[in-house]
């Protein structure tokens, strides 16, 4: 290869040009090589690439934005930096686009339906390459710049059935019911649902008690407790400690989030009051740290990382232009009983 005979231009800058001329190909064979294109042979796509590392090829997102009338980046709209499920959907979305040239830009909503209008608009003015959005759940305004943009898009954490939505996620009203159901197989009878935030999906998983409970015969209104709040260690203890004393018959608590859970399990122990002895403690998502509570917590494993990457694939197909063959992905959950029930 010729590539280290090869000078950069007078800018300083080595050029799409240089990359061609040292992998001895055409400069939209290097574009389409490192753009991560199928139809490219594997053996020139790592001869293109052998030539941008020798080189220090470094891509022009401007010069890449004029071509194609759209950036080299993909907009990824989370609602919160400080649930670890979203940290680790967009990591591995990152991971998933770098290697094809995709820089990740990351909007956080903070559950606002309003400020993800915003973004959108912000974002959609520089004509991403793609759109990842976490659930279904958003504004109708915010829908029409969707579908107007012409943007792919994929639906985070979600599935749906609509023509023309693309989607990776699990159902979270049957998670919820799993989890329901578990709770009474354990003979537990007066199970309150706690949660925070009340998101599309938190409400989704109280669906999913409510049907169980109800068909049970069990399902009362008054072992509701819904918080706005955001979720967090110490507004699970919190709401344990309330419900421990205002409703003292509930021989169980199904917490939406695992962080609730934690701060719950705390509570007892501060409390004197035995888990599960007493009252069987259940979370959902299975974050960091519940496999060490005092006792290890039951939760539902949500796929995150799964779920990112395979939706950082499919939007892949669906900016190169291909036929996605499944538009909606359910990568389904795992009940993990550990020793709080």
């Amino acid at each position: 290869m010729t590539a280290t005979r090869l000078r950069p231009r007078a800018t300083g800058r080595v050029t799409l040009a240089d990359v061609a001329q040292a992998a001895g190909v055409s400069p939209i064979t290097v574009s389409r090589a490192l753009r991560g294109e199928r139809a490219v042979d594997p053996v020139l796509v790592e001869r293109v690439r052998a030539a941008a590392r020798t080189l220090g090829y470094v891509p022009d997102p401007a010069a890449r934005a004029l071509a194609s009338q759209r950036s080299a980046h993909v907009t990824v709209l989370i609602p919160m930096l400080s649930n670890a499920l979203f940290v680790d959907v967009f990591e591995a979305v990152q991971r998933s686009l770098r290697p094809a040239g995709y820089q990740t830009l990351m909007g956080v909503t903070h559950y606002n339906l309003d400020e993800e209008e915003l973004l959108l608009r912000e974002q959609l003015l520089q004509r991403p390459a793609g759109l990842l959005v976490t659930g279904l759940e958003r504004s109708d305004a915010a829908r029409a710049l969707i579908a107007q943009s012409r943007v792919p898009c994929v639906h985070l954490m979600e599935m749906s059935g609509a023509p023309g939505v693309y989607s990776v996620g699990f159902s979270q009203l049957e998670a919820g019911a799993e989890m329901t159901r578990h709770l009474l197989g354990r003979g537990r009878r007066r199970i309150a649902f706690a949660a925070a935030q009340l998101d599309a999906r938190t409400l989704q998983r109280l669906g999913g008690w409510r049907r169980e409970l109800g068909a049970a015969g069990l399902h009362d209104a008054a072992l509701e407790w819904l918080d706005p709040a955001p979720s967090s260690i110490a507004l699970g203890a919190q709401m344990f400690e309330r419900i421990m004393r205002e409703q003292p018959g509930v021989d169980a608590v199904f917490f939406c989030n695992d962080d609730l859970a934690q701060g719950a399990l705390l509570a007892a122990l501060r409390l004197g009051i035995a888990v599960p002895q007493r009252v069987a403690v259940a979370g959902f998502n299975d974050l960091t740290g519940s496999d060490q509570m005092l006792p290890t917590l039951t939760t539902v494993r949500t796929p995150r990382a799964d779920i990112g990457m395979a939706a950082a694939r499919m939007l892949l197909s669906l900016m190169n232009g291909d036929t996605v063959a499944a538009p909606c992905v359910d990568l389904g959950y795992e009940l993990v009983v550990r020793a709080s029930t």
